[in-house]
């Protein structure tokens, strides 16, 4: 993966597991005036209706996982990625480069910043990633309160939440991966002044950079 050229002193990748909290979290250090760049909104843009990923996921797959309005049929293509590796791969080889791209563009364009949050869902499963991040944010819960989460947000049963999550890395590998935690077993009004006290480490940090 490329390294950023224009860029704010500090790159903080956000991750953690399905149902973690993870938008939660990115979302109080956007209230703070943190820059936000996030790469799953990046890809459900980029799959909306006539997102630029379109055309090349219809010459790859079909118009059956293409929906009526023109966005992605989300459900139906992870039904057949789990199904079959090879279809992930041919996703992937689409959608990766230009997530990529965008991502470098929102980089750039917070380089005046202190610094930035990228978040990453698949941080810890693609090193490609963190080769250029500076710390890595986890934001870390019980995998039993990630599947009971989910659950209560989405249509999905146990066994497709559990399913998710057996492809992603597990809690104690990405832990092993964190320069910091964000704990998040409670409710959401625990999470805030963790958040504070990461933002003012790393506007500490961002400045010893600069200096």
């Amino acid at each position: 993966m490329e390294t950023p050229g224009t860029r704010p002193a500090l790159l903080v990748g956000l991750t953690g597991g399905i149902g973690s909290g993870k938008t939660t979290v990115a979302n109080l250090f956007g209230d703070l005036g943190v820059p936000l760049i996030d790469t799953d909104l990046i890809a459900h843009e980029l799959t909306g209706p006539q997102g630029a990923a379109i055309p090349g996921i219809r010459d790859a797959f079909g118009p059956g996982l293409i929906a009526a309005d023109g966005r992605l049929d989300r459900a139906a293509m992870r039904a057949l990625a789990f199904d079959d590796p090879a279809a992930r791969k041919r996703l992937e080889a689409i959608l990766h480069p230009m997530i990529r791209q965008e991502t470098m563009r929102g980089i750039a364009g917070a380089a005046d910043r202190p610094y930035a949050i990228v978040v990453v869902p698949l941080l810890v499963e693609s090193g490609a990633w963190r080769q250029w991040l500076d710390r890595v944010l986890v934001v870390d819960c019980p995998v039993e309160l990630q599947i009971s989460r989910v659950m209560r947000r989405s249509a999905l049963s146990r066994p497709e939440v559990e399913a998710i999550l057996a492809a992603q890395a597990s809690r104690e590998q990405r832990l092993a991966a964190a320069d910091d935690v964000v704990e998040n077993s409670a409710d959401a009004a625990a999470l805030e002044p963790q958040v504070r006290r990461l933002h003012a480490r790393y506007l500490e940090l961002a400045a010893a950079r600069r200096s």
